[in-house]
């Protein structure tokens, strides 16, 4: 069996309340004009910790939780924004994040513009961004706005054309962060058969969703995070199973 896609011993990252953890110019970049303030009081937690875990080549696994238990903080470990502070994760592949739709885009440059710099960003060549630009526009149905700058798009605009950009990347692992929870009914299902094609090209897919029916509709495997910590491993109902279990107490 060859190397898993994505492979996790004995991970964790460690933030402090007030300080915000250093982090990589990438996820600078793409995050920018998140969480400028900063708290004057400080308290060390470990947000994520002695995770252990690997992930094979075409699976669809679905991370499962409530909301500050990690699960967004472990794409981006994934991803390769943020680094751990202890244990290890490897990437074995190139990374398509659908994680904040319009991160990277700039208020004051139009949509052609952010297109072309946040596909550069992504690793596509000026060549390629040229022969998919069209192909983007047209995902994106916002028509002759794309030479309009960003500031003047409604959120809805801007998750389109976030999403339009990163479903043109060929990238073998997709990771997916609420994105499909956006949008309009008749986008979302245009979303929803783009990463069921995307997964019959035998492509990864990590999902955090609260959706327990996009979880069943894309996995088949579910990890449940609770206080940083992973709980269940195993089939998706299992983990949702045990999720909705704690949520009772």
């Amino acid at each position: 069996m060859s190397d898993p896609v994505i492979e996790a011993h004995d991970l964790g990252i460690q933030f402090n309340k007030g300080r915000r953890k250093q982090r990589k110019l990438r996820e600078m970049f793409i995050f920018r004009g998140k969480n400028r303030r900063t708290p004057a009081a400080t308290t060390d937690f470990w947000a994520l910790r002695h995770l252990d875990f690997s992930i094979q080549h075409g699976e669809a696994v679905g991370l499962i939780g409530s909301n500050g238990t990690g699960k967004s903080t472990l794409l981006r470990l994934i991803a390769g924004v943020l680094t751990p502070d202890e244990g290890s994760v490897v990437c074995r592949g190139k990374v398509a994040p659908l994680l904040e739709l319009s991160a990277g885009f700039s208020g004051d440059l139009t949509g052609r513009e952010n297109v072309q710099i946040v596909a550069a960003m992504h690793g596509l060549s000026s060549q390629q961004i040229r022969s998919k630009f069209d192909e983007i526009v047209d995902y994106a149905e916002i028509g002759d706005f794309i030479d309009t700058p960003v500031r003047h798009y409604s959120s809805g605009m801007k998750v389109r054309l976030g999403f339009a950009v990163i479903t043109q990347l060929e990238h073998p692992v997709l990771l997916v962060d609420e994105a499909l929870a956006v949008g309009d009914r008749k986008f979302r299902e245009k979303c929803y058969a783009t990463i069921e094609g995307m997964l019959a090209q035998g492509r990864t897919l990590v999902l955090v969703s609260h959706s327990d029916a996009d979880l069943r509709r894309f996995c088949k495997r579910g990890i449940y995070l609770r206080g940083g910590q992973l709980i269940t491993d195993g089939p998706v109902e299992d983990a949702l199973d045990t999720y909705h279990d704690f949520a009772k107490v």
